[in-house]
């Protein structure tokens, strides 16, 4: 189960980072909340398999993804943050 734990939290360190390089902009946020969003990535990545390609429906409708999957899941959770948070621009 530790292991299982550090696991995630090393996938998503990683997913987090590559999601912060992807996408333009200064995001503020600090090394845990990158590692909340490669972890969050890796779920919304799972979500997506299971969706598109009806990946393991043993293991239930959200699931953890691969390294990839938790790339492209962090890369949208990320955009859809900065969509989110985008002041309006005045003029």
């Amino acid at each position: 189960m530790l292991w299982t734990i550090l696991g995630l939290i090393i996938v998503g360190l990683i997913a987090g980072l590559i999601a912060r390089a992807v996408i333009p902009g200064k995001q503020s946020m600090g090394i845990l909340m990158t590692i909340v969003l490669g972890v969050v990535g890796s779920f919304v990545g799972g979500f997506l398999g299971y969706v598109i390609f009806g990946a393991d429906p043993s293991g239930g409708f959200f699931q953890a993804s691969g390294l990839l999957g938790s790339i492209i899941g962090a890369i949208i959770v990320l955009g859809l943050y900065v969509l989110a948070n985008r002041k309006s621009v005045t003029r």
